[in-house]
């Protein structure tokens, strides 16, 4: 009866041990510091492919242009 009890009492602190675990890793993976680099990195990366880049290229240019004209006239 003894060897039961403390086998559940050991399966509890196994329990709690991976609980505890389980919090600190997503107390971690949800802090406001952590949730804004990886958005940050996300964005970066994002404005760093080729497609993103010269579609924005595009538009500057043909901002530049229409001010360009807007000036002349």
């Amino acid at each position: 009866m003894s060897g039961d009890t403390e086998r559940i009492e050991q399966e509890i602190a196994q329990a709690r041990e991976d609980l505890a675990k389980t919090l600190d890793t997503l107390a971690e993976r949800t802090s406001p510091q952590r949730l804004a680099a990886d958005a940050k990195e996300k964005a970066v990366a994002t404005l760093n492919s080729p497609a993103v880049k010269y579609a924005l290229a595009g538009v500057g240019a043909v901002v530049v242009v229409l001010v360009v004209r807007k000036l002349v006239k």
